[in-house]
């Protein structure tokens, strides 16, 4: 028998030795987030995995603040479907609105989610070019 036939490949999603360094993933370990926060970020993530969402946060990214029927126009969607989003995405303080009078505006909940779409449009655009 040769040696090639004798000796069988590592696959490819396993580790040839394992816990190379025990303290680095310790450390690694300590610094992971726990099982419910893992769970908020991951909703946070789920709900800006529609693109008619991600359509209406950018938006509001770019609008500072505006009005369903506005919203709705800009996007490209009825007021119903923009509204129905919306409601998703203040359930997960994605946005927050305002009442002024009988009109409702709609703005991004705070500077994080400025942030987090800024940082992926960017990462978006770096892929592209």
């Amino acid at each position: 028998m040769s040696e090639s036939a004798s000796t069988d490949p590592i696959p490819l999603d396993t580790c040839a030795v394992r816990l190379v360094d025990p303290d680095r993933v310790a450390a690694v370990r300590e610094r992971m987030p726990g099982a419910e926060e893992a769970q908020r970020l991951a909703r946070v993530f789920h709900v800006l995995g529609e693109p008619a969402r991600v359509r209406i946060v950018t938006a509001l990214l770019e609008a500072g603040e505006l009005c369903v029927c506005d919203l709705a126009a800009t996007v490209g969607m009825t007021e119903a479907q923009t509204s129905q989003h919306l409601r998703v995405l203040r359930a997960e303080r994605t946005v927050r609105n305002r009442r002024d009078g009988r009109m409702v505006y709609y703005s991004l909940d705070d500077a994080h989610v400025r942030l987090l779409m800024d940082l992926a449009l960017q990462h978006v655009a770096h892929g592209e070019g």
